[in-house]
This record gives C-alpha cells, structure tokens and sequence, in this order.
C-alpha cells in the first residue's frame, strides 16, 4: 500500500465510538465521491462486531455499498498520517494530537434504529461529506481546515 501523504492526496479519518454506523457511512460517502482524489479511513475507540445492518441497508438504497468494511479501532499510526480527524460522538475517547486538524460532526447515532431512522442520518452525512470534499477543493488540500482547540 503506498503511503497516500506521498502520492500527495488528503487523507481523511472518520471516528466514532463502534466504528459501525455514522463513521462507516461517512467513510462509503466520502470513498464514493472523492474517488481517486483522496483516501478515507475510518476507525472506533470501543469497535463492535460488525457494521450496522440498518447503516448498510439505507447506504445500499443509493447505490453505496459498505456490506464489506467492518469495524476497526483507530490506531495512532492512522490517526497521525491523517490530514483530517473527523470525529462523530466519540467525546473525550477521540484521539486529540496538537496540530492536528479535527472537525467535529454531531450526528445522531443510528445504534438500534431501522432503516428508515437511519436514512435522515445518512443524507446528512452524505452532505458533510459533500461539504468537507468541497472545502479541501477550494483550498488546495486539508491545510485549509483549523486545529481543534
């Protein structure tokens, strides 16, 4: 696997709690629009078992299939080769190195919901990521984006 910091693309890091619903879809969104323009990752401080059902279900209804990521924990290694943290209710478990830069992403967690809770969530992600994709556009990279404080 070539190192994607030397190949000169953003790399962006999506984490929450289980790594099972809110960072898998935002990671299938950001893989599905950005393309071969950046790498994702994603990761969870306390990972589970496996991707939420109802998260794969409302994310196969638009085509985006995330049926074969599953749950993973963050590591340092990734956290640091990372341009962009993207935190989603992982609070004070969330890696935090200075310098970094960190967005944070209050989103409702999809945990026991069915798939029509989960498709509001998904839209909205599928937004920020939209957004973030745009922001790292406009400015030329990640360097755009602020430390969290």
């Amino acid at each position: 696997m070539s190192d994607p910091r030397r190949d000169g693309l953003p790399t962006v890091l999506f984490l929450c709690v289980h790594n099972a619903g809110r960072s898998q879809m935002a990671l299938g969104w950001f893989r599905h629009l950005a393309g071969e323009r950046a790498v994702a990752w994603s990761g969870g401080s306390e990972p589970v078992d496996e991707v939420n059902p109802a998260a794969i279900a409302a994310m196969a209804e638009i085509g985006i299939d995330i049926s074969t990521e599953f749950p993973r924990p963050w590591t340092d290694e990734i956290v640091r080769a990372a341009d962009v943290v993207v935190t989603m209710g992982c609070g004070d478990a969330c890696p935090l190195y200075p310098g970094k830069r960190y967005v944070d992403w209050d989103l409702d967690d999809p945990a026991g919901l069915g798939v029509a809770a989960v498709r509001p969530i998904r839209d909205e992600i599928g937004q920020r990521v939209r957004e973030l994709l745009e922001h790292l556009e406009s400015r030329g990279g990640s360097t755009s984006l602020q430390p969290r404080s």
